[in-house]
């Protein structure tokens, strides 16, 4: 349930309706709004009269949360999750790009890549160490060394990094180098290694399944907000269907479902969601149209001989190119993109 505070309850009021919550068994968290602070209380209900805590002083009023999801949904936490990592704001109203290889396969690629990015305005470099392929005998990354030509290319060009994360043993590993810790579709259920996310103090980008109900995706975010670790980013990647003419569906929709439901702050893949080069910058436009707080898309300066997801990464100028598209579209709705390049208006006449 959630306990309302009126706009002039006292800390000490608020402190003994946090008391009485914990001797009643529940998990309690906090959340100071504008002008109310709101209380979640999750745990066993049955027996519980919320009438023994709206009797006290200071409570505006009690509600029963219907949703699963306690902590990830709006009911509990009406206002939007803002999350800052050093000089970069996800959830705001900039849209936020990460770019990069799927994979890490050298310290000339990584670096090529990551100059050409930066260029073009992304503010966090992507690129997986440890990879899940379906098939065993394909490329599976370069581990930790990977991950350290990564970080080193990142902090050349002044930009964050985003990797994946496959194993709750691997987390303290992977904390070392990536500021955001990536759950792929396949681990999105892995409870396992969300418990341990829920356990550390630095982002987390989950990304939906592939095969993943809107419900399924929240929940697996609860489980690492359960923890404690409130700084979760979802991420609409597409979903397998019977369509067979990309390689997933990316589903736009989901971006404005994500957003009335939860306070999370909601990106958008569209390298995964379909699979194709020439489909991402059409699904990424429409993805920063429909809101999305943020775009991670693959790049790679040679994607033919890339080792991983070549046929979905964009060259370097189709990139750079998508990212002016996408700074238009965003002055269009009100939110904005710091690309440091000529005025929207003079790109579109050009």
């Amino acid at each position: 349930m959630v306990v309302v505070m009126k706009e002039n309850a006292t800390e000490e009021q608020i402190q003994k309706v946090i008391a009485r919550l914990v001797n009643m068994n529940f998990d309690v968290h906090r959340s100071t709004g504008v002008s109310k602070t709101i209380i979640g209380a999750i745990g066993d209900k049955r027996g519980v009269d919320p009438r023994t805590i709206e009797v006290m002083e200071g409570v505006y009023e009690v509600l029963r949360i219907t949703e699963p999801y306690k902590l990830a949904g709006r009911t509990f936490h009406p206002e939007d999750t803002i999350i800052r990592i050093k000089d970069v704001v996800i959830g705001g109203d900039e849209v936020v790009v990460m770019a990069g290889p799927c994979s890490v396969e050298s310290e000339e690629q990584i670096d090529t890549i990551a100059a050409a990015v930066k260029r073009a305005g992304a503010k966090v470099l992507r690129g997986g160490a440890f990879k899940p392929r379906t098939s065993p005998y394909s490329f599976q990354g370069l581990g930790e060394k990977g991950l350290r030509m990564l970080r080193e290319a990142a902090d050349r060009y002044g930009l964050l990094v985003v990797s994946e994360v496959m194993d709750k043993n691997k987390v303290p590993l992977v904390m070392e180098y990536a500021d955001i810790l990536q759950v792929g579709a396949r681990n999105m259920q892995n409870y396992d290694l969300l418990k341990a996310l829920g356990r550390v103090r630095k982002p987390v980008l989950l990304k939906r399944g592939m095969a993943a109900t809107i419900e399924e995706t929240l929940l697996s975010a609860e489980y690492i907000m359960a923890g404690g670790n409130y700084e979760v980013i979802l991420c609409e990647r597409g979903i397998r269907t019977f369509e067979n003419y990309t390689r997933n569906t990316m589903d736009i929709s989901a971006i404005p479902v994500f957003q009335k439901l939860s306070h999370l702050p909601v990106i958008a893949d569209p390298s995964h969601g379909t699979g194709i080069r020439d489909k991402v910058a059409p699904m990424a436009r429409a993805a920063v149209a429909a809101g999305a707080h943020g775009l991670i898309i693959e790049v790679h300066h040679d994607p033919e001989n890339a080792l991983s997801d070549g046929p979905q990464s964009l060259y370097p100028a189709q990139f750079e190119k998508l990212m002016q598209e996408c700074q238009i579209i965003s002055q269009a709705i009100g939110k904005k993109m710091d690309l440091r390049l000529p005025p929207a208006k003079a790109l579109a006449a050009g």
